[in-house]
């Protein structure tokens, strides 16, 4: 399978790619002008800015998926909905299917179906409620687009940590373990993602944890 990963040099995207090399598959890693990012043997490096649909669409071209990984920086929250459909319109370009790694966000609080995690502040602090929020926005441009497109929530506290290949899955409600925490490892989340690529399973929003 021939992947396109934007956001290659991110913490998702980095661990995406490693994951998809170790897979034997075809990869174009996307990166942002003067992002160097070391790199498995054989993935093609490629800039690319997200924001570009038209240049995109080209980079896109013969791919299998992609897999949208982007993060914007801080005090730049807001325009991470327009980048989302600016590479959704992209992926419909090139008829090509999109995975969209966003937030928690937009997912259900266990037992309260009809409140959010970002409107929880025991899953997000203070500090994390603007990118929270433009998570949210995230999933609301996806929802109407005519791209072939899904969107990976992942848990309340996705960090860097150990490959252990297993994860469960979920669909629109955020999954906790027995003492309540929510969590994976970026690299079992990639994972996931692959999981995903390699077997759909025909759901638009859905989630991982432990």
């Amino acid at each position: 399978m021939k992947i396109a990963v934007v956001g290659a040099a991110g913490m998702v995207g980095s661990r995406v790619v490693n994951e998809a090399a170790s897979r034997g598959h075809e990869l174009i890693a996307v990166l942002r002008k003067g992002r160097p990012a070391a790199l498995p043997p054989g993935v093609t490096a490629v800039e690319g800015d997200a924001n570009d649909p038209d240049h995109m669409s080209r980079l896109f071209d013969g791919t299998d998926a992609i897999v949208a990984a982007t993060r914007p920086a801080p005090g730049h929250e807001h325009t991470l909905a327009t980048t989302t459909t600016a590479l959704l319109d992209a992926a419909a370009t090139a008829r090509t299917r999109i995975l969209v790694v966003g937030g928690a966000a937009p997912l259900q609080i266990p037992g309260h179906p009809d409140r959010l995690v970002v409107d929880s502040p025991e899953y997000v602090p203070k500090q994390w409620r603007t990118i929270a929020a433009a998570s949210a926005a995230q999933l609301d441009a996806c929802r109407p687009h005519s791209a072939d497109w899904a969107y990976l929530s992942p848990p309340a506290v996705l960090e860097p940590g150990r490959r252990t290949g297993k994860y469960r899955r979920g669909t629109t409600t955020l999954i906790t373990s027995a003492d309540g925490t929510s969590r994976i490892s970026a690299e079992d989340l990639a994972v996931a993602v692959l999981d995903e690529l390699e077997n759909p399973r025909g759901s638009k929003h859905f989630t991982v944890s432990y």
